[in-house]
């Protein structure tokens, strides 16, 4: 039967339960909407103590000229503190931003229901519990639904609006139209381990953790790279110490068990051990980089001036990497072009774009030598930076390599020859973990690539990304991983594989 529902007005309360920063910062926003808020802690004082907080950020932005002390005003005067529950009763929409309990957030659900009107949507901020199995307690799971926000709620644009199995259609639709009137993006997912985000994003961390297990590069070398060229406003390590050591340990275990032990999701045994030593990151005044009164400078180490090459021959196309041709002949070095399968020759050493293989694998089947591989760049035009490996680190290969990349303005880097390198290897396997979502029915494709830009900073959408790169690259990066690791971490998702099979788009 459907549920009648009008459209949300700003005349609307809007109940919070929980007062910390997340409460509080979902409070700012429905308040800076024009929405009279109710906020309710268990807490004793709790309340009052996160109103005083952000009456204290409010002022700190008034005193940046980034609000006006009207606007202040306007948003602390449509928040009230009330101190038992029943305060909420008067709520359209009530938003849940408690501890991740099953138990709690149920009881406090319950508790609603006898309370609340009939009209009243409860929504809970949860990152990683199910949606449907909170609903189940419910009288009405039909009015319950996920509204996950993301830190800071103020500021991050992102809201996943996440449906139970027994969630009506139409309140996740009023939902997420009001989101849009708040001026956020928001986007629908269904409620499977990890939404859309914390889903998606684990092979960002996992793989970074996985090549510093392996000794590919520093920790700064690899951060400098992924933002350099991959285009990530901050590398994983950078992000994983802001975000806390142990919270990004705790989603990739909860995702992990939840998938029942699926090795794509497989926690990092170097994290653990980190969770364990309280290296937590920024809070903890050290992570990956330590956080003193005087932080920890740590530069990558980058490659010395080599010899450029006057000369250098083109076989095929380049692929995404076309761009180096262009920027070769602006150089002023001579390039010439042959048939062939996408590489260079540069005084005698062959130059490739990764493809999921080493140096040394690539080498030995193409009967190619000396080889040197170069990641993957967002843009090769503007990219600041080239990394590249070589079989088993020859210096004069990598010598020859640079001196060519460094006469096109690059910055070079030497990682050691795993598979994939470092940017193919993730973007390769973000797009493969896209696909799976789409697979799963979890969201759109294009709600997947809105999540990810706005929730997470990306540069690119996965599913976007992985049709700019040909998705028959993708997959071949993605097979030639698995075959070098014999890990199931890495196998192509079957969507994946058969919409490069049909030359069709995944967004399609």
């Amino acid at each position: 039967m459907a549920i009648e529902l009008p459209r949300f007005h700003t005349r609307d309360i809007v109940g919070v339960i929980g007062a910390g920063t997340m409460g509080m910062g979902i409070a700012e926003v429905a308040a800076s909407a024009g929405h009279s808020v109710r906020v309710f802690d268990v807490a004793e004082g709790a309340a009052v103590h996160g109103l005083d907080e952000l009456a204290a950020r409010l002022d700190s932005r008034v005193k940046r000229d980034r609000i006006t002390s009207q606007r202040r005003d306007e948003i602390l005067g449509r928040i009230q503190v009330v101190h038992r529950l029943v305060g909420l009763g008067k709520s359209r929409l009530v938003l849940e931003a408690v501890i991740e309990d099953l138990e709690i957030k149920q009881g406090l659900f319950k508790s609603l229901e006898r309370i609340c009107g009939k009209s009243t949507i409860i929504g809970t901020n949860t990152s990683s519990l199910s949606i449907t199995e909170i609903g189940a307690a419910l009288k009405h799971p039909e009015r319950f639904l996920g509204v996950h926000f993301f830190n800071p709620a103020s500021v991050m644009p992102l809201v996943e609006v996440i449906t139970g199995l027994n969630t009506a259609p139409e309140v996740a639709a009023a939902v997420h139209g009001l989101m849009s009137t708040w001026g956020k993006s928001p986007v629908f997912a269904k409620s499977l381990p990890g939404f859309i985000v914390n889903r998606v994003a684990r092979p960002y961390y996992a793989e970074a953790l996985t090549l510093l297990q392996e000794g590919a590069a520093s920790v700064s070398t690899m951060d400098a790279i992924y933002r350099d060229c991959g285009g990530f406003r901050m590398g994983p390590f950078e992000l994983m110490d802001l975000i806390g050591m142990d919270v990004n340990f705790a989603v990739t275990q909860s995702v992990f068990e939840s998938y029942y032990g699926d090795p794509r999701y497989r926690p990092s045994v170097l994290q653990e051990e980190m969770v364990r030593g309280g290296r937590l990151g920024r809070k903890s005044g050290e992570g990956f980089y330590r956080y003193t009164p005087e932080p920890e400078v740590s530069d990558p180490v980058d490659m010395r001036p080599g010899k450029a090459p006057t000369s250098v021959r083109v076989f095929g196309n380049l692929g995404p990497a076309e761009a180096l041709v262009e920027l070769a002949v602006q150089a002023g070095i001579d390039v010439s072009h042959s048939e062939g399968q996408g590489y260079l020759l540069v005084d005698g050493v062959y130059i490739a774009l990764s493809d999921g293989r080493s140096a040394v694998t690539r080498a030995v089947q193409e009967a190619r030598s000396p080889m040197v591989l170069f990641d993957l760049a967002l843009d090769y035009r503007k990219t600041p930076r080239i990394v590249i490996a070589a079989t088993n680190g020859d210096k004069h290969s990598l010598g020859v390599a640079a001196g060519f990349f460094q006469a096109l303005g690059k910055t070079v880097n030497v990682v050691l020859d795993v598979p994939g390198m470092l940017v193919m290897r993730s973007v390769c396997l973000l797009v493969n973990e896209a696909a799976s979502a789409i697979a799963h029915q979890v969201c759109s494709a294009g709600d997947l690539d809105i999540a990810m830009k706005q929730g997470v900073n990306y540069p690119m959408g996965p599913v976007e990304w992985g049709e700019s790169l040909d998705l028959h690259r993708v997959v071949t990066a993605v097979a030639h991983m698995h075959e070098a690791y014999g890990d199931d971490r890495y196998r192509v998702t079957p969507l994946l594989a058969r919409r490069a099979l049909a030359n069709r788009k995944l967004s399609d």
